[in-house]
């Protein structure tokens, strides 16, 4: 008799020394989970998580290369996940410094219409856990840009090119604003019309109130911007600090909690410089290894909080709690 066999005949002889009760299902299924934030306290900050939804990619060997044939499937199903669909998530911060309101990137959103759902009808949904949060959009002085991607600036604005968040500036580095709407750069992957017509179209709406990102540099009191190049050209992370207490903002510098820790020198598809984005990951996380500040991922497993650690020749994720008001 197997393991298996043995726990299901005692689950059976459990449930039949209870008395037997009919029931029956009258209620409708209801469909729709709860809006999907999570709020806690950071130093002398508050700190809202905002969920823009779940973004899949298919196949996990499909965007994350590098490994020997077959590796990354098992790598995979040793942790329980499906391989045929490596699924991300999209956690954006909103942080209340006491004097200003800052979001840290926006989502996909719905400028573009049909391809701003190009990964499927999972993600488009800040605006509305934002304002399901208490948070209403008009109140955000800075949107804070880790780079200019589809899932990380198209929600700057709406479908008919209005802002999204009419009091706010806008905070991005030169190298990525350059870039993102230069169409000569138009050229390779299929995805790079649609990004580069997209962070045109929702960067130029705030032309008027941009802020330039320069690494070492606060943004504002208490966020210094880092340099992370290689998933772009531009791509930045932030250290947010309030005493002594340091969350770091780390936006797509690894877009999987398993496969890019274990394997932090494999590549992933839609880096401008993958090996570059290889090489800056690897640093980065031996860095958070040693020094064990709080992360916030925006690709990791909701709401993407927790520590690095060293194992073996990579490293593994540790997700923070969520049953505390404070962290730090």
């Amino acid at each position: 008799m197997t393991m298996n066999r043995r726990a299901l005949l005692g689950a059976g002889l459990a449930a039949a020394a209870l008395p037997l009760l009919r029931a029956e299902a009258a209620a409708p299924f209801v469909g729709r989970g709860a809006p999907a934030w999570y709020r806690f306290k950071f130093g002398d900050y508050e700190a809202t998580i905002i969920s823009d939804g779940a973004l899949p990619l298919g196949k996990a060997e499909d965007s994350f290369v590098g490994a020997r044939p077959g590796e990354i499937n098992a790598m995979m199903q040793s942790n329980f996940l499906d391989p045929a669909n490596a699924l991300l998530e999209q956690n954006a911060l909103v942080l209340n410094t006491g004097r200003q309101l800052i979001l840290f990137d926006t989502g996909m959103g719905d400028s573009m219409g049909a391809d701003s759902q190009m990964f499927g009808p999972t993600t488009g949904r800040l605006l509305r856990n934002m304002r399901a949060a208490g948070i209403d959009p008009a109140q955000i002085d800075m949107v804070v840009l880790s780079h200019a991607h589809c899932d990380h600036c198209w929600a700057l604005v709406d479908a008919s090119g209005n802002r999204n968040f009419p009091n706010a500036q806008v905070a991005v580095t030169e190298a990525d604003l350059r870039y993102w709407t230069d169409e000569s750069n138009i050229r390779g992957p299929a995805f790079m019309g649609p990004f580069i017509r997209g962070a045109t179209k929702n960067l130029n709406a705030y032309r008027d109130r941009m802020v330039m990102v320069q690494d070492g540099r606060e943004v504002v009191p208490g966020v210094t911007a880092i340099a992370a190049p290689g998933h772009t050209v531009g791509h930045t992370i932030y250290a947010i600090s309030s005493g002594p207490n340091v969350m770091v903002y780390t936006g797509d510098l690894a877009h999987h909690h398993i496969l890019l820790l274990r394997r932090p020198l494999l590549e992933f598809s839609f880096d401008t410089d993958p090996k570059q984005s290889a090489q800056t990951r690897a640093r980065a996380l031996e860095v958070f290894a040693t020094d064990k500040p709080l992360l916030l991922s925006y690709h990791f497993p909701w709401p993407g909080l927790g520590r690095v650690a060293k194992e073996g020749e990579g490293f593994a994720w540790h997700q923070a709690p969520m049953d505390v008001t404070s962290l730090g």
